[in-house]
């Protein structure tokens, strides 16, 4: 196939950056797209410094209008979409009785109606072309209700499951493949702002590694969902959580 155009959302840090740098060494056609301007820039100017194919914009993903104007302009430079990584999130740690309603409306707006937004306006490239794919970045945290994290950031990751397979189920007769992806405590700039006794716990408590993750350990599994390699997979929420969960 001619090279992709791949679309990451939360692209200028973290999972998402790292699954950027991935399809960029493969030749694909990168969309950076984050809130965070001054990374967002400093990360399109690393991947193009590379050679990459990149292309930044600048994007609030829990705003529609912001979303429809990213779809906009992929559609103005490409004319298609191959691609959806809904990698934007935030993540806090505050507890149930000290959780605000203005932080929980937050959490569900860039967590999951965010990765909702994005994912729609992603429909219409998808059915014209029969074909795509979307990776969602849920969390160990949606399966069990939290380790330490706040339980609006676990409910909104347990959403972002839910909402994975119906885009799944929707999109199935179109040749669109939806699938997940559910890390544990990962090593990100959103987690080095955790206290270090928190981090330090959690990476304790991995027991494949006695550390945590890291952000290139789950691209790795993002660029298998990707490939054609997982081409009779959809649906599915992949764990890498290093042996912290163990499911069905």
């Amino acid at each position: 196939m001619a090279e992709k155009v791949c679309v990451i959302t939360g692209g200028a840090n973290g999972i998402g950056l790292a699954t950027a740098r991935m399809l960029a060494e493969q030749g694909e056609i990168v969309v950076l797209a984050d809130w965070d301007e001054e990374a967002l820039a400093r990360s399109e100017q690393e991947l193009a410094a590379a050679g990459a194919k990149v292309l930044a914009v600048p994007t609030n993903v829990a705003e529609k209008e912001s979303v429809q104007a990213l779809f906009a302009k992929v559609r103005q430079e490409y004319g298609r979409l191959d691609v959806l990584v809904n990698s934007a999130g935030i993540c806090r740690l505050t507890p149930i009785d000290e959780l605000s309603v203005e932080e929980w409306d937050l959490m569900m707006d860039v967590n999951l109606k965010g990765t909702f937004l994005c994912s729609q306006a992603a429909v219409p490239f998808f059915k014209a072309q029969k074909s795509g794919n979307i990776v969602n970045i849920s969390s160990v945290a949606g399966k069990v209700g939290g380790i330490a994290v706040g339980p609006h950031y676990s409910a909104s990751k347990a959403g972002v499951i839910c909402l994975t397979m119906s885009f799944a189920k929707y999109l199935v007769k179109d040749g669109v493949r939806v699938n997940a992806v559910a890390p544990g405590p990962i090593t990100t700039n959103m987690t080095d702002e955790w206290p270090d006794d928190v981090r330090e716990r959690m990476g304790r408590n991995i027991p494949l590694t006695g550390r945590m993750g890291t952000v290139e350990e789950v691209a790795n599994v993002i660029m298998f969902l990707i490939s054609d390699q997982s081409a009779f997979i959809t649906g599915e929420i992949i764990d890498v959580n290093g042996g912290v969960l163990m499911d069905i």
